[in-house]
């Protein structure tokens, strides 16, 4: 029985440790795309981030404008309704696709140290660096 209060409480303090999504250090913040894992990004384009009012989203994915919903429950960061415009860009083409399907694929957010890193699950799908 003493084991199992100490497991509890064990558990207890480790769930209270869990980073909680704040939408409030989402709001009106813009940031840059420093790390794609697996991709090396174009050197002549820049892929941005930026985040208004009531987890809103747009940016640049390297050639195209894109925009969306974010929506923080359970304390993870879910991407919806993600619209992109459609011109075609050759020299970025294969860096837009994997930064698209990435962006499609977060659930889950970190901010430290002026950095924002998109997740699934555990796993760092992109790096950004704030630019404000």
């Amino acid at each position: 029985m003493k084991n199992l209060i100490y497991c509890g409480i064990l558990i207890l303090l480790l769930s209270s440790c869990k980073e909680k999504l704040d939408p409030a250090k989402f709001t009106n913040t813009k940031w840059e795309l420093i790390s794609l894992p697996g991709l090396t990004l174009p050197s002549n384009a820049k892929a941005t981030l930026n985040f208004a009012d009531s987890l809103k989203f747009s940016g640049k994915s390297f050639c195209n404008s894109y925009g969306g919903q974010g929506e923080i429950t359970d304390h993870k960061i879910n991407v919806k309704n993600v619209f992109s415009t459609k011109m075609f860009c050759q020299e970025t083409d294969a860096a837009e696709r994997a930064y698209l399907h990435a962006l499609n694929q977060v659930n889950n957010a970190k901010i430290t140290d002026d950095k924002l890193q998109l997740l699934n699950g555990d796993k760092t799908l992109m790096v950004f660096t704030k630019t404000n």
